[in-house]
This record gives structure tokens, sequence and C-alpha cells, in this order.
């Protein structure tokens, strides 16, 4: 019989990857939450385990790279951090983690962050793909073939239309706050 997997959606999981030093990280108290652990038992299985995580799997954050965290409000303060600075693990240290902490639900989970950490590569790369073609139309309009004069026009608006869904506007958001009455 075949393991269910844990039932996190997709936003779940990317909600809590941030993108840090230029790479794709989780938070080890983020991680620790998914896996169903306790932050500080992930943290003594790190440590036991430390040979299995060279930087390019896991680092500790800096207090200015916490500080900017908190600015940017992607957490909500120093203190949902536990009161240090964090370790913060890559796709390959999501992947590690779960070889040391061998609970059925970190195995499901590590696999399940894997998946949207490969998910998201998808997305960027299909996006670059798109844009790298649509800036090669787009000099080829310039240079103004005779072929492509008479369409122009309708190529301009295709062009516009795919910009228009790789960058979609942002609908207003809702306030939040107190009604004053009038």
């Amino acid at each position: 019989m075949k393991p269910t997997k844990p039932a996190v959606p997709d936003e779940v999981v990317i909600d809590k990857i941030y993108l840090i030093r230029g790479q794709k990280v989780m938070i080890d108290r983020d991680i620790a939450e998914l896996y169903g652990v306790k932050p500080i038992r992930l943290r003594e299985q790190v440590k036991r385990n430390n040979g299995r995580f060279p930087a390019n799997f896991m680092f500790q954050l800096t207090a200015k790279e916490v500080d900017s965290m908190v600015s940017q409000n992607a957490i909500p303060s120093k203190k949902h951090l536990g009161g240090f600075l964090p370790y913060v693990f890559t796709e390959h240290g999501v992947l590690m983690l779960a070889n040391i902490l061998k609970s059925e639900r970190a195995i499901q989970m590590s696999i399940r962050i894997i998946e949207v950490f490969v998910k998201l590569r998808e997305v960027v790369s299909t996006h670059k793909d798109l844009l790298l073609q649509m800036q090669k139309l787009e000099k080829q309009l310039t240079h103004h073939d005779d072929r492509l004069d008479k369409h122009e026009d309708e190529i301009q608006l295709i062009f516009e239309a795919l910009k228009q869904l790789l960058n979609p506007p942002q609908p207003p958001r809702r306030l939040i706050g107190y009604k004053q009455k009038k």
C-alpha cells in the first residue's frame, strides 16, 4: 500500500520558500513545522549529522539577513524565528533532512517540498524561455522586415497579451482596519 501524501497545498510550501544569497531556501523552524517535529529536535539531528550538510545544503542567516526578512514582512518578527539566527536549507538540504529525520511524515513532506521546488524551477524556466523568444521576435520587428510590416500591429497586440499573462495585474487589496462611520 502506497503511503498517502500529506494534505499540504503547494501555496503553503511556496510561502515558506525564500530567496536568500541567490538560493531558494526554507527556514529550519518552517521545515520542522511541516515535518511535525520540534525545531530543537531538527537542529539536534543536524548537529549530530553535520557532515551531511555542506554549505550548499545549509547555512546560518546573518543578523542583517534576518533584519531584512523582518523589514520586508517575509516573517512576522525575530521572535518567530525562536530568538536566534536560524539555519536555512536548500532543496538538497531538505532532502538530506528526510534521511536523518526518519519519521514517515518527514519523508512524505520532504518529497512534497522537493516536488514544489521542481515545479518552481519549471515555471521559472518556462517564463525565461518565453521571454527570450518574445525578445527575439521584437528585435525582428524593429529591423522592419517587409513581410512583417503588414502584420506588425497584430504581432504587437500578441506581445502585449503575452506580457500581461506573464505579469498579471494584481487585484486591489482589501483594506484592513476599522471603518469610520460617517
